[in-house]
């Protein structure tokens, strides 16, 4: 990642504490930062017209789950070159399998990771991606 850039960044987690904590982290770094609670929230910023170089999400949420958010972003052709990483505590094989197979970079357990560590990771997927 280059230092002198400052890279846009939407983190989607129905969990406000979580949210803010992660949003928190990223912000001490070279992000802006970006945060929604719900996938409509999600949407309505994607919408807006903010084009996010790293899109974190988790799965589990009310109404829409990261699932669905993530079919609706890429029927719509939102965020289109963003790095896709998913952050939630759904750590079984089918769940893996289905967000490589809709095209995420990037799978973090929240259940086994502390915030600084999510920021290494997602850190790392990215500049992987942006190779």
């Amino acid at each position: 990642m280059d230092k002198d850039k400052t890279y846009r960044l939407l983190i989607v987690d129905d969990d406000k504490f979580l949210l803010d904590m992660h949003c928190m982290k990223f912000k001490k770094g070279n992000f802006d930062v970006h945060g929604a609670s719900s996938g409509a929230d999600a949407l309505t910023t994607l919408r807006g017209g903010f084009v996010p170089d790293i899109l974190i999400l988790d799965l589990v949420m009310p109404t829409m789950s990261g699932f669905q958010l993530l079919e609706t972003i890429k029927a719509e052709h939102i965020a289109d070159k963003a790095v896709v990483v998913v952050l939630t505590n759904q750590g079984q094989s089918p769940d893996i399998e289905k967000a490589k197979k809709m095209g995420v970079d990037g799978y973090i357990v929240k259940a086994s990771t502390i915030p600084s560590e999510v920021v290494e990771q997602v850190i790392k997927i990215f500049g992987e991606k942006k190779k």
